[in-house]
């Protein structure tokens, strides 16, 4: 996995915000991408690079003098566990079978169903579909989380992270890691 900088663009505190966090910009761009008000935060940050995803990461404990600095992955040791977050491939618009790992129906004999759904409900009592029936519709593009993987190298020279299992999303996409909240 490729290490980007992360830079903390903004300090969250409990009496201006309600809570404590850092925001975290990633991502750099050219100028002309950016906003209006994501340009002010970096320069009211001090950042200089045109950062275009922002993040937040909440901490027990926040220090305005961190604002601006760049976040260190040297906190990663190799044989430590960590969790992944990303977003799943797309997969478009999917029926049953693909979706959800329906059966489907008999091939062959006249048979007249396939891959599609089936029953989705009763007769006149209750007369309508119950909430979460699973049916078909758009498959993937989900916050997904993969937990308990294995960091094997890190090395900040060449800029990269070695993770030993998969991790969501496609390539060049942009995922989160953390310490593993299940390992100690």
């Amino acid at each position: 996995i490729k290490i980007i900088p992360n830079l903390i663009t903004q300090v969250k505190t409990t009496e201006k915000d309600g809570y404590t966090a850092y925001q975290v910009g990633f991502g750099e761009k050219r100028e002309a991408l950016l906003n209006k008000p994501n340009k002010g935060i970096l320069a009211k940050a001090g950042v200089s690079q045109n950062v275009t995803h922002f993040a937040e990461i909440k901490a027990d404990a926040v220090d305005a003098a961190n604002l601006g600095k760049e976040i260190d992955v040297a906190i990663f040791t190799p044989g430590a566990y960590v969790d992944v977050t990303g977003e799943s491939k797309g997969k478009g618009f999917a029926g049953v079978m693909k979706r959800y790992n329906f059966r489907g129906g008999p091939a062959s004999h006249g048979s007249h169903f396939h891959r599609r759904v089936g029953s989705i409900g009763n007769r006149a009592t209750p007369g309508r579909v119950f909430r979460g029936k699973k049916m078909p519709g758009h498959m993937g593009v989900d916050k997904k989380t993969v937990q308990n993987i294995v960091v094997v190298e890190v090395n900040q020279a060449k800029g990269y992270l070695l993770l030993k299992g998969s991790v969501p999303g496609g390539k060049e996409g942009f995922i989160k890691i953390t310490k593993a909240l299940k390992k100690a």
